[in-house]
C-alpha cells in the first residue's frame, strides 16, 4: 500500500505513466553521483532574486562540485551564472546589487572571482597565494575585506655543519612548540596565522590590516561610511589555552588601529551592525566551562555601551542571524526539537518563528543545520530540509513559503527512497522524552519481521533530525529498518538535556539508547534477534561502549571511535579544549575517571562481532583509538575487523567514492551474521 501511493502522487506530479513509475528501485550505492543541494543561498536586496551554489558529485574527479545559479522568486525560473568545473562558493552581492562576489578554483586554487550583474561577464580579482574566506563588502562598493593564512618564516634551532652542497641528507627534522600544531582536514599547520586583507574591488594587491601572532577571521560587518569595519578576534597572551575567549574589534582603515569592543570570559564573535550604526549585534556566551554551551544573541548600544541578551529566555543555540532593513529587528536562526528555524527578534525581547524546515546540508547523515539570507524587505532565502532529498531552496514571503528548486526530482521518481516515520519514547532513566525516527526499508510491509540497525550521532553534542541522509538511507535499502534518536546530551533541546552528560559520557546515554531500541522492537516489525549498531564518531564510542555493556547485537560497526579517553585526549588535533570543558581535570590527575567512560576498560566483555572503521588522516579522533580496539579484541579471540580509509579525515563522506563505501562495509559486516 506505501509503494503504490507513492508511486500513484508522483505519476500525478509528474505526468508520467503509472506503469513507468512502478518500476522504481531501491536506492543504489552509485545513486550518491545523482544527489545536488542547495547551499550559501543569498537574496537580492530587493528579494526579487536568490544566488546560490548548486552543488553536485563529480564521477570521475570524486568530489563536490558547485556551480552559481540564479531564482527569480516570482517565477521561479532558474538560469546558470557560472559553472566552471571548479569549487565555487561564498556569493555575496555588493550593497548596489550591481556585482557579485564569490571564491572559485578555476585557475587551479581558491581565488575571488566577481560577477558584474549587468552584462553578465566574470573575471578573477586576486592572485593569492592561499585561500581567501569571510568575504565582505564595503558599503561603498570598492572595496572587499577576507581573511587569508599568512605564513611566518619558522626558524629551525639547529644547523647541523658538513652539509655538502650535492647531497642526499634525509629531510630536516621539523621543530614544534605551538599548542594548535595539527588539524584535522588539514594535517600539520604551517608556521602562521591568519590576517584579515582588504583589495580594491577592481583587483589589485592586497593590503594586510591585522598584524600579531593570533588568528582573525570570521565575519567582517562594515561601518556605514566604509571607514572602519567590526571582526572577532581571539587575541589573549595564551590564546591557544583560552581556546574559547575571542573577543569583538573594530579596526579603524586609515591607521589600521583596533579597538575592544566586547570584554568577558567566552567567545563573542559573528558581529553586525545595524543599519542605522547604532546597535552592534553578536553571538556569545559567558564561559562555565560546561561540555555544551549555547551560543545567544546580544546587542551592544555603541553610544551608551548598554548591552542586552536578547535570547536568554530561548535556551537554544543561536546559530546566525541577520538585521532587519529598518535596524530595529533581526532574524536569528536555530534549531529546536531537531527542527530548523527562523524567527523575528524584536529589540524588546519579542519574537515570533516565522520559518521552520530549515536544514538539508548535511546529506550523509540526518544532522540539523541550514542557512538563510534576509531582502530589504524581510524576504527570506533559505535551505530546506526533507526527509526524501537534499537541502533546496526555499523562499518565505508575507508569510507564504515555497519551495524554488526540485534538483532531486529526477532521483525521487526513479528510486525508492525510505520513508521517514517520527516517535519519541521515555527514557527508563528518568522520564524524558527522547526524539526518534525510523527509516523504512522499499516495499516496507508492517506485518512482515525486519533486521534493525541502530545508527547513533557524533558530537555528542549535535543532533539528528528529519533530514534526508544518504548512507542510512542505503542501508535500508539493503532491507533493514534504520533507526536514529536524540539521547541525552543531544542538542536542540535546552542546555539541561544537553549537558545531562557533562563529565559523564558516555553514562545513562546508552540507557536511552537501549529505551529507544525497545520501544521500536515493541511495534512488532523488528526481529528481536536481528539487532545491529553502528555510529561514527561520538556514535563510534557509544557502539564500542554498547558491545562492552550487552551482548543483544549480533554485529556492530564503530566508525571512528574514541576507545580510551586518556590517550584521545592527548591524541586529539583539539586536546586543549576536550581537556578542560569534558573532563574534572587532566589525564594524570583523574586516571580513573578516564577510564571509568573508556570503552577499552569493558573489552574484556565484549562478545559481539566488531568491525572498526576510521579515517587514516583523521586527526579529530586517530586511527591510533580504532587499533587499540581492534588488538585488544584480537587478543581476546573475537570476530573483528578493520578498515582504513586512505587520505581521509574524520569527515570520510566528504569524498562520494567513500561515502559509498562506509556503508557499503557497515552492511557487510551485518549480513555476515544476519538470518
Amino acid at each position: 500500500m506505501r509503494l503504490f501511493i507513492k508511486t500513484a502522487i508522483f505519476a500525478a506530479i509528474s505526468g508520467m505513466c503509472m506503469t513507468a513509475i512502478a518500476t522504481q528501485q531501491p536506492l543504489q550505492y552509485e545513486d550518491v553521483f545523482q544527489l545536488e543541494f542547495v547551499s550559501d543561498p543569498q537574496i537580492s536586496s530587493d528579494g526579487d532574486q536568490v544566488v546560490f551554489v548548486r552543488n553536485r558529485f563529480d564521477q570521475v574527479l570524486d568530489k563536490r562540485i558547485g556551480s552559481l545559479w540564479l531564482s527569480d522568486t516570482k517565477t521561479g525560473q532558474l538560469r546558470p551564472l557560472v559553472s566552471d568545473q571548479a569549487d565555487i562558493s561564498s556569493p555575496l552581492w555588493s550593497e548596489d546589487g550591481k556585482k557579485l562576489a564569490f571564491i572559485s578554483s578555476a585557475s587551479g586554487k581558491p581565488q575571488i572571482h566577481i560577477r558584474w550583474m549587468d552584462n553578465g561577464q566574470s573575471g578573477q580579482i586576486s592572485h593569492l597565494p592561499a585561500t581567501p574566506s569571510g568575504l565582505s563588502w564595503s558599503p561603498d562598493g570598492k572595496w572587499l575585506a577576507f581573511s587569508m593564512f599568512t605564513p611566518k618564516k619558522a626558524v629551525n634551532p639547529v644547523t647541523l655543519p658538513g652539509k655538502p652542497e650535492k647531497n642526499d641528507w634525509a629531510k630536516a627534522p621539523v621543530y614544534i612548540d605551538t599548542m594548535q600544531y595539527r588539524a584535522d582536514g588539514r594535517g600539520y599547520l604551517p608556521a602562521g596565522y591568519r590576517h584579515i586583507y582588504l583589495m580594491a574591488a577592481d583587483g589589485g594587491t592586497p593590503i594586510q590590516l591585522t598584524s600579531g601572532d593570533f588568528d582573525h577571521g570570521g565575519d567582517i560587518s562594515w561601518q556605514k561610511d566604509s571607514k572602519a569595519f567590526y571582526f572577532s578576534a581571539n587575541r589573549q597572551s595564551d590564546k591557544r589555552a583560552q581556546a574559547q575567549n575571542s573577543e569583538v574589534y573594530k579596526l579603524t582603515i586609515a591607521d589600521k588601529s583596533l579597538t575592544q569592543v566586547t570584554d568577558r570570559f567566552g567567545p563573542d564573535h559573528s558581529p553586525a551592525l545595524s543599519s542605522d550604526g547604532k546597535w552592534l549585534a553578536y553571538l556569545g556566551y559567558d564561559d562555565k566551562k560546561l561540555a555544551h554551551q549555547a551560543n545567544q544573541l546580544y546587542v551592544k548600544n555603541l553610544q551608551s555601551g548598554e548591552i542586552k541578551a536578547l535570547t536568554a529566555d530561548l535556551d537554544r543555540a543561536i546559530d546566525s542571524f541577520s538585521w532587519d532593513g529598518d535596524g530595529d529587528a533581526l532574524y536569528i536562526q536555530y534549531d529546536d526539537q531537531a527542527q530548523g528555524k527562523i524567527a523575528l527578534q524584536l529589540l524588546n525581547g519579542k519574537r515570533k518563528v516565522l520559518v521552520e524546515q530549515v536544514g538539508g546540508g548535511s546529506y550523509s547523515r540526518p544532522y540539523t543545520g541550514g542557512s538563510f539570507s534576509v531582502s530589504d524587505d524581510g524576504d527570506i532565502a533559505f535551505t530546506q530540509m526533507s526527509t526524501q532529498a537534499p537541502a533546496e531552496l526555499g523562499f518565505w514571503q508575507s508569510g507564504k513559503k515555497k519551495q524554488l528548486t526540485e534538483l532531486n526530482k529526477d532521483l525521487q521518481l526513479s528510486r525508492d527512497i525510505g520513508e521517514v516515520e517520527e516517535f519519541w519514547v521515555t527514557s527508563s532513566v528518568d522520564q524524558r522524552k527522547l526524539h526518534s525516527w525510523l527509516i523504512l526499508p522499499p516495499n516496507f510491509d508492517k506485518t512482515k519481521k525486519y533486521p534493525l540497525i541502530l545508527e547513533i550521532h557524533g558530537g555528542p553534542h549535535t543532533a539528528y533530525g528529519p533530514v534526508f541522509a544518504m548512507e542510512l538511507q542505503l542501508m535500508a535499502a539493503q532491507g533493514y529498518v534504520v533507526l536514529y534518536t536524540n539521547p541525552r546530551g543531544s542538542t536542540s533541546y535546552g542546555m539541561e538535556f544537553a549537558n545531562l552528560i557533562h563529565h559523564k559520557f558516555p553514562s545513562e546515554d546508552y540507557n536511552d539508547l537501549m529505551d529507544v531500541v525497545d520501544a521500536t522492537v515493541a511495534k512488532g516489525f523488528i526481529d528481536p534477534d536481528q539487532l545491529f549498531v553502528t555510529g561514527g564518531s561520538g556514535g563510534g564510542l557509544l557502539t564500542s561502549w554498547i558491545v562492552g555493556h550487552t551482548d543483544r547485537f549480533k554485529a556492530a560497526v564503530a566508525v571512528n571511535p574514541v576507545i580510551n579517553w586518556f590517550s584521545f585526549v592527548l591524541n586529539a588535533d583539539m586536546y586543549n579544549y576536550f581537556s578542560q570543558y569534558w573532563f574534572p581535570g587532566m589525564p594524570w590527575e583523574k586516571p580513573e575517571h578516564y577510564l571509568k567512560h573508556s570503552p577499552i576498560s569493558y573489552v574484556g566483555n565484549v562478545k559481539t562481532p566488531t568491525m572498526l572503521m576510521t579515517g587514516e588522516a583523521d586527526h579529530r579522533t586517530p586511527i591510533s583509538e580504532t587499533e587499540q580496539f581492534y588488538q585488544a579484541l584480537q587478543l581476546r579471540g573475537i570476530e573483528t575487523a578493520m578498515v582504513r580509509i586512505p587520505g581521509a579525515s574524520h569527515g570520510i563522506h566528504i569524498r562520494p567514492s567513500n561515502m559509498m563505501a562506509k556503508p557499503a562495509y557497515i552492511t557487510y559486516w551485518f549480513n555476515k551474521y544476519k538470518k
